[in-house]
């Protein structure tokens, strides 16, 4: 059988986003009769890997995947010798490295990369000087796509001029709508594990746990919401290199017993994240390129407050399945949430209008197919 290897320079330590994707192509592949070869940094956890595992899919760790280094591209080499892969896709990894020429000589007929990565705080695109265009263009020869996740990230990307615009695809980022199935029990059950009280409003956020995330941006708006509203609970899943100092600034603004810190938790959705929720944010500072969180809320009918920035207006559309604010703005933060956590209609309207753009436009089955058509293999959906 045809082989695609996917290369993912992340850790596949949870059911998330990218999880679900790799699962959603190699069910897609088989069904067009290839196989799937998933390549990660490190091996994954139990769940995770029976999550994956298909008929037609093979796991494979190939470490220092990340930046040009020779481990990487030797374990790239031997991976591509070991299987003979018609297509690698490349995903997490640095636009400037060795591994598109490394599948070139391993005679991999077509090679694609995905644009994943959010920009700083304030970026604009320009177009890149004349020696950076011509050296990107010779290092990346033998790509075949390059595929962004947002009108966002492929305006920030075709804006430089590195390769020509025939060469670049934007697919969204999506939801697995086959995995959604709202449960108030597991909301209820997720409330009980962390001890919220029932007659709170949860407003969520998923995010690492750093500046970039606007985390002080939403304890100073969970202060403000707090002294208006003592009946609204903030919940922050996941981890990150500033938990303690946000831990305890938390502490300083008398957040204590109306915030909750839960960590990573391994399946968002088969653990009640979203069944608790009333009202999620995504209050990012940097441009963030896509916001997968934000798309799996709306498939939950969940209003979602957002920043203005990066590709976040692509997901959020102001008033109708959210609301809008300009990065930093605590205050129009707070004054949003309050807002949702008194009234049901709007919270309820929001979300079902969420609901069907998240079916039209981040269907997770919908936009792989358009992926497998890319890589050349037809459509039969």
């Amino acid at each position: 059988m045809p082989k695609v290897v996917s290369v993912f320079g992340i850790e596949p330590f949870r059911i998330g986003g990218n999880e679900t994707f790799a699962r959603e192509l190699s069910l897609q592949l088989g069904q067009q009769g290839w196989e799937s070869v998933l390549c990660f940094l490190t091996p994954p956890p139990d769940d995770v890997r029976k999550f994956l595992s298909l008929p037609n899919v093979t796991l494979e760790i190939l470490e220092n995947s990340i930046g040009v280094n020779k481990a990487g591209a030797l374990g790239l080499w031997r991976i591509l010798r070991r299987h003979r892969p018609e297509i690698v896709h490349l995903h997490f990894i640095n636009f400037l490295g060795l591994f598109p020429w490394i599948a070139r000589f391993s005679f991999v007929k077509k090679v694609f990369i995905t644009d994943h990565g959010s920009r700083p705080a304030g970026y604009i695109p320009r177009r890149a000087p004349l020696w950076k265009r011509t050296l990107v263009r010779l290092i990346n020869l033998p790509l075949t796509k390059v595929t962004c996740v947002s009108n966002y990230g492929y305006r920030c990307f075709t804006a430089l001029d590195l390769l020509p615009k025939d060469r670049f695809k934007m697919i969204y980022n999506s939801v697995d709508l086959t995995r959604v199935a709202p449960n108030a029990k597991l909301g209820t059950e997720f409330r009980m594990r962390f001890g919220i009280p029932a007659d709170r409003k949860i407003v969520l956020q998923v995010s690492w746990i750093i500046p970039e995330k606007g985390i002080p941006d939403l304890l100073e708006a969970a202060r403000l919401v707090v002294q208006q509203n003592d009946k609204v609970h903030f919940v922050l899943v996941g981890e990150g290199a500033f938990r303690q100092q946000y831990t305890e600034d938390a502490k300083r603004m008398g957040l204590e017993g109306h915030i909750t810190w839960a960590g990573l938790i391994a399946d968002p959705f088969g653990e009640g994240v979203y069944d608790a929720a009333d009202i999620v944010c995504q209050v990012s500072n940097w441009e963030e390129v896509f916001g997968w969180v934000i798309a799996e809320a709306m498939a939950y009918m969940k209003p979602v407050i957002g920043t203005r920035v990066g590709g976040i207006p692509e997901l959020v559309l102001d008033g109708e399945t959210g609301f809008l604010v300009e990065r930093s703005d605590s205050a129009a933060i707070a004054d949003r949430i309050v807002r949702l956590a008194t009234d049901e209609a709007s919270r309820e309207r929001m979300g079902h209008a969420a609901r069907k753009i998240t079916e039209e436009k981040f269907n997770l089955r919908k936009n792989v197919a358009q992926l497998v058509e890319c890589y050349g293999l037809g459509n039969d959906r």
